[in-house]
């Protein structure tokens, strides 16, 4: 019986310790793994069917549309010393605000009465002008004067050529005279000689034409001699114009060159005055540049000197002015590879650091805080870091940026490219292609063109 009863523990006792190794190592539990893995697989597949926004992202900077707007250095143009501030850093002025006075400091500026003694010089140079030009006047006068005596001069000398030309023409016809009569008696007095010998006539007849032929010889010496003392005096009447003529040309080239070196310094001093009246008014505009004066509405910063009494150099920062009125707008960098997909007008939207927000990458509708913004400008040359820069400005037609955005702060970009299946964006990925080069007004002008 005890047998029996023990054979029956022993037997339950292995029931047992089965049921607990059954229910351990669930030996005849039915599994539903398979069906949860078909299920994610048919999920995952149905998911590579879902619509993919193609996009780039890039790291930006806020900076501002127009260059400017963007913070600026107010420099001095003259060097001088500080002598008093009209503002201080972080505060806000307006344009044509006073924000600093300088001093002289170099020693050609430092005459207090400069403009004045400046202006008197000019005065004394216009009068010295107006002396030189009455002197040039003075000599035109003194020059048609000579002109006038020259003219005289010249006629009475040409009066007295004239006289004396014919007095030359009647000595000359004189001495023709005088040289026929003494060959009449030369012709005589030979053939009284054949007469005399021959003793036709007298030797007081020989002696009378001897006598007539020797007062013709002389009448003919002292019309050569009258003769060559009137053209002797013919050529001193040209001589003597000649030199007339000389002398009133020199006289009147003097005046003339009196004149012309008159006009001269005339000219000279006019130039003098220009110069003054050129330093006059770089005086005056130095004198205005004493002031620093704010060239427009905005916050002043970044102060470079300190004290009273520093010295500035010429060209030297003083302050630096950011602007109020901005238009904002992102400066990104994006790859050669990517530059072919950017194009002006395109989307693009940006998570602002300090400004939560919740991005969704292949859907942008359903992102939370996210700003949109539209491509303005595009870099056809690399910079430095090797990528092009692209300018992108607020898009009207979405909400607008934040208030709080100042320059240089950061910013994601998200250039929206082409909607794609996300099996493709996968596919581009592992393979390493650039997204899909796409423009929607090129689809329109095919479209178009099919039309026509």
């Amino acid at each position: 019986m005890d047998k029996y009863i023990s054979a029956d523990i022993e037997y339950q006792s292995q029931q047992s310790t089965l049921g607990c190794f059954k229910k351990v190592y669930k030996i005849e539990k039915k599994d539903n793994i398979k069906k949860w893995l078909y299920g994610m697989l048919l999920l995952l597949v149905l998911a590579m069917f879902l619509p993919w926004t193609q996009n780039i992202r890039a790291k930006g900077t806020v900076t501002t549309l127009r260059q400017e707007q963007r913070p600026q250095e107010l420099n001095t143009i003259i060097a001088g010393r500080v002598m008093k501030w009209y503002i201080k850093e972080g505060d806000f002025v307006k344009e044509g605000d006073t924000i600093l006075q300088l001093g002289e400091v170099k020693v050609e500026y430092l005459d207090p009465k400069l403009l004045s003694r400046t202006q008197q010089q000019i005065a004394a140079k216009q009068q010295s002008i107006e002396g030189y030009k009455n002197k040039a006047g003075t000599a035109v006068t003194q020059t048609s004067a000579l002109l006038q005596g020259q003219s005289l001069k010249l006629q009475s000398l040409d009066n007295k050529l004239l006289q004396q030309q014919l007095k030359v023409a009647s000595d000359s016809t004189d001495l023709i005279a005088v040289h026929n009569e003494l060959t009449v008696y030369k012709r005589q007095i030979d053939a009284a000689k054949l007469m005399l010998d021959s003793g036709v006539i007298s030797l007081i007849e020989f002696e009378k034409r001897r006598v007539n032929y020797q007062n013709a010889a002389a009448k003919k010496i002292s019309a050569e001699n009258k003769y060559a003392q009137n053209k002797q005096e013919l050529t001193i009447l040209r001589i003597e114009k000649n030199s007339i003529v000389q002398e009133y040309t020199d006289k009147i080239s003097k005046a003339e060159g009196d004149k012309y070196s008159s006009l001269s310094s005339a000219a000279s001093t006019e130039a003098d005055v220009a110069k003054l009246e050129n330093m006059y008014s770089n005086y005056d505009a130095r004198n205005k540049l004493y002031y620093i004066i704010a060239p427009q509405n905005g916050q002043v910063t970044k102060a470079k000197k300190a004290g009273i009494g520093e010295i500035m150099k010429d060209g030297e920062m003083i302050v630096e002015i950011v602007p109020s009125n901005i238009q904002y707008a992102i400066e990104i960098f994006i790859e050669p590879m990517d530059l072919p997909l950017i194009n002006i007008g395109q989307k693009v939207r940006f998570v602002f650091d300090g400004f939560p927000a919740i991005v969704f990458s292949g859907w942008p509708a359903n992102s939370y805080g996210t700003f949109g913004g539209k491509v303005s400008a595009i870099e056809t040359s690399a910079s430095s870091n090797g990528k092009f820069r692209i300018l992108v400005a607020e898009d009207p037609a979405e909400k607008k940026w934040p208030k709080q955005l100042r320059i240089g702060g950061g910013a994601n970009g998200i250039a929206l490219l082409k909607d794609v299946h996300i099996y493709y964006e996968l596919w581009r990925n592992i393979n390493g292609f650039p997204p899909d080069y796409y423009k929607q007004t090129e689809k329109k002008e095919t479209q178009n063109s099919k039309y026509e």
